[in-house]
């Protein structure tokens, strides 16, 4: 997976390109679709650095190997991300969590 298709992804299901963060909770790792948007007139990225981040996002989740949870998660989602409240699901990682959790 790279960063452009990632995009489609998530522009695919919701209509707009929205910011995308992996984080660490405890002892999990989670992907989250934040509500902020490139389409945005606030967005805080340019097109090029947006597009920089979902690569190194995407880079991420192909070496991890968890690019059909992610997908999965994306389309599965019952909700759409808004002020405040972003769409997270958790990814497992197999025996490569203990690598991720510091």
């Amino acid at each position: 997976m790279n960063g452009q298709e990632l995009r489609e992804i998530i522009k695919n299901k919701w209509g707009y390109s929205y910011d995308v963060q992996i984080i660490k909770i405890k002892d999990k790792i989670y992907f989250q679709i934040m509500w902020k948007y490139l389409e945005q007139a606030s967005f805080h990225w340019t097109e090029l650095e947006y597009s920089q981040h979902l690569e190194n996002i995407a880079n991420y989740i192909t070496s991890w190997g968890v690019i059909d949870q992610v997908k999965n998660g994306i389309l599965e989602a019952k909700n759409r991300p808004r002020l405040g409240k972003a769409v997270s699901f958790s990814l497992d990682l197999g025996d490569r969590t203990s690598e991720w959790i510091v």
